[in-house]
């Protein structure tokens, strides 16, 4: 019996990641899940491997024991403290670390860490047949800030099926869509994994968000800065005349109550948004204007 590489199983690197090693699984079962290759025993070999792959390299635990043992596997299996005892600290690992739950495992593996909990027992354990959720998969998925604010429907394609997502306004970032049965495939029959599709909310070029409140700058003329007067401030949603009061100094922030984001679920409720005033100096002027401006000044000294 040869020694099984995980790794290449996987087809990955031995240094690769947790995520790595999670979409190397979701890809090979996928494609040799047996719903989709009914009667094909190649495939329903390589499906197995790479369940058996992902049991081992998924778990760190697992992962760590399984790099230790390496290709001297041998060794353990021979391994005469194996026989008739549990090995545990330096003469080997413990088969529940590895069967767990009782999932199913190759020959290779319960030749070495066989029925009684030791090595080299030669009886073996025999393999379950018991149903087995699929783990769940991840996924990540932009909205720009405009479909926050109105919601938006998205269609993706998964496994070569369409599925279209509905994302209310207000979905917020971080924000976690399940999808029933769309992870990773159950094993025996059991039933498949969810999806969870992570929310993240795109940069806008002009409006910052946080939590439910936007916020974003207004420039303002110097002249309706020093007498006050109206400004008309775009928002996300319509234009509204502000109100600025006289004497308004530069980066001063003035609230717009109920101009701010939806609140998820609750289509009527709005957060505010803040408008910081950022002072325009005026350019090119006439020599009138300068002379009108030095006499300000001078009456200001």
């Amino acid at each position: 019996m040869d020694y099984k590489d995980y790794y290449k199983v996987l087809g990955v690197k031995k240094d690769a990641s947790t995520d790595e090693i999670k979409k190397a699984y979701r890809k090979l079962a996928v494609k040799y899940h047996p719903d989709k290759n009914a009667g094909d025993k190649a495939a329903e070999e390589k499906f197995k491997e790479a369940n058996e792959a992902n049991e081992i390299l998924g778990n760190p635990e697992k992962r760590k024991k399984y790099d230790e043992m390496g290709e001297n596997w041998q060794q353990y299996a021979n391994n005469p403290y194996g026989q008739g005892r549990p090995a545990t600290g330096s003469q080997g690992f413990n088969t529940e670390d590895f069967y767990g739950d009782g999932s199913q495992f190759s020959s290779f593996f319960e030749s070495i860490f066989g029925g009684g909990g030791g090595f080299g027992g030669g009886g073996g354990r025999k393999r379950s047949t018991r149903p087995n959720r699929g783990e769940n998969a991840e996924a990540t998925i932009e909205l720009t800030l405009e479909e926050s604010f109105h919601g938006v429907t998205r269609q993706v394609t998964l496994d070569g099926a369409k599925l279209n997502l509905k994302f209310k306004p207000g979905t917020a970032e971080g924000q976690v869509l399940r999808l029933k049965g769309k992870g990773n495939p159950g094993f025996n029959g059991g039933e498949n994994g969810d999806l969870l599709i992570t929310v993240h909310i795109a940069p806008h070029p002009r409006y910052e968000l946080k939590g439910n409140d936007l916020y974003f700058d207004q420039s303002l003329d110097l002249y309706t800065a020093v007498l006050g007067g109206k400004v008309t401030v775009q928002g996300i949603d319509k234009a509204v005349n502000m109100t600025i009061p006289a004497g308004t100094d530069s980066h001063k922030t003035l609230r717009l109550k109920g101009m701010g984001m939806p609140v998820f679920g609750k289509p009527d409720e709005r957060g505010d948004a803040y408008v910081r005033m950022v002072i325009t100096t005026p350019k090119n002027l006439t020599e009138e204007e300068k002379g009108l401006f030095t006499q300000l000044s001078a009456l200001r000294k």
